[in-house]
């Protein structure tokens, strides 16, 4: 098979390293990929938003499968658009992809079918959002209503940073049309957590369950970015919050989409608190998460292959996935300055001293004139397998000394449990 892979961060570089197991690929294409996607696949300089060209590529090469890492597309309708040429593509359609397109939208599929969530409001003007500040207890969160790569959530613990929210995404465009409309939600305080599930015919099948880290520095501080570590699985995830989560929250979903006639086919990535009141749902994405995808697909036994097309053709079960029970942990190398202002194109060295059993996921790089460069705010995702957490955590930590570039950042307290 050839297989075309969309997108150029850890997440799609954990993919094609996943397919090239394969023992049914023979060749994997990757829209634009990076630095480390070129070890397994070659390079096509696409952007993973531009629908049209990447659908003339898959039809001129013969592509046998499309996987779509990134949201974008699948909010543009890709699905749709490679369905209608008779290409098979791995990935919700435009109606089920809204679930991510718009947290109004999520939220309301969520208060609609009982999915336990935060309370929230939605303002479509500034005016009327920074007066409702007055009434609340902080912290709350507020957020742009569309598309931010991961971004466009921010915690306020004073009404001083609500307002500078507001007029950020409202007045000041931050997020552009994305921050037309907010939402402001009440903080829930607990345990996070991430579910990732294939969706088969009205099947939820979740995951092996991972731990991700958001804030920027040690002891979960400083500002939100789009996840700087992670292990799995989570030891939250105990059998009795299974069968909660299944009992009010997958069950619901289940039956929302059956109403709502969301055939959805891929993935459904659940962010989920888990709070005093019982597990609550913080967010729904349609793709693999990233960092958690680093270190879920390095514990699935199976051919992924086999996998998406059972996802998609309907016919997936729980017993069809199989998975390690060795634990994995990545840390996330970033540029100085992520998440804000960061530089681009430092010499990366040391990657080739890594111990074999390391597995390096490229994040944000690229090859330049031989060299490989840093290309982005996640430089590099070290991620190791161990036969407990503290194994896996600590090989990851003895191969991040051999890894240099100008700027180097990492957090030294991922896995610590």
């Amino acid at each position: 098979m050839k297989v075309l892979v969309i997108g150029s961060g850890g997440r799609e570089h954990a993919l094609c390293h996943k397919l090239s197991q394969s023992k049914r690929v023979s060749k994997i294409y990757c829209a634009p990929g990076n630095g480390g996607t070129l070890q397994v696949a070659e390079n096509v300089n696409i952007n993973p938003k531009d629908i049209d060209l990447l659908l003339d590529f898959a039809i001129s090469k013969d592509i046998d499968l499309t996987v779509v890492g990134p949201e974008d597309p699948l909010v543009n309708g890709i699905v749709d658009r490679f369905d209608e040429k008779g290409l098979k593509i791995f990935g919700p359609n435009k109606k089920g992809a809204i679930l991510e397109g718009s947290k109004i939208i999520s939220k309301e599929f969520m208060e609609k079918y009982n999915i336990p969530t935060g309370k929230y409001k939605v303002f479509k003007e500034a005016k009327a959002a920074i007066s409702f500040l007055d009434s609340l207890n902080y912290p709350i969160v507020i957020k742009a209503d569309g598309l931010c790569a991961g971004k466009g959530v921010i915690i306020c613990k004073t009404k001083e940073e609500g307002i500078k929210a507001i007029e950020d995404i409202m007045v000041d465009k931050k997020f552009g049309l994305s921050g037309e409309e907010i939402l402001i939600e009440e903080f829930l305080e607990g345990t996070e957590t991430s579910l990732l599930c294939f969706v088969s015919n009205e099947n939820i099948i979740p995951m092996e369950s991972a731990r991700d880290y958001k804030k920027i520095f040690e002891g979960d501080k400083g500002p939100n970015t789009g996840g700087v570590g992670c292990f799995s699985p989570n030891p939250v995830m105990t059998d009795k919050l299974k069968e909660e989560i299944e009992k009010s929250i997958l069950k619901n979903i289940k039956i929302g989409f059956k109403n709502e006639d969301i055939d959805f086919r891929g993935i459904l990535f659940i962010g989920l608190m888990l709070t005093a009141d019982g597990p609550k749902v913080l967010e729904f994405n349609v793709r693999f998460g990233d960092p958690e995808t680093e270190v879920v697909l390095p514990r699935l036994e199976n051919d992924i292959v086999d996998i998406f097309e059972k996802t998609m053709d309907g016919s997936l079960k729980e017993e069809d996935l199989k998975w390690t029970d060795k634990k994995c942990v990545t840390v996330v190398l970033t540029s100085e300055g992520y998440p804000v202002e960061y530089e681009k194109g430092k010499e990366i060295t040391g990657t080739e001293e890594l111990d074999k059993d390391i597995i390096l996921f490229h994040n944000g790089t690229k090859m330049e004139d031989g060299k490989l460069l840093t290309n982005g705010g996640r430089v590099l995702s070290v991620t190791a397998l161990g036969d407990t957490l503290k194994e896996a955590r600590e090989k990851v930590y003895k191969n991040i000394d051999k890894i240099k570039f100008d700027g180097l950042c990492y957090r030294k307290d991922i896995g610590i449990i």
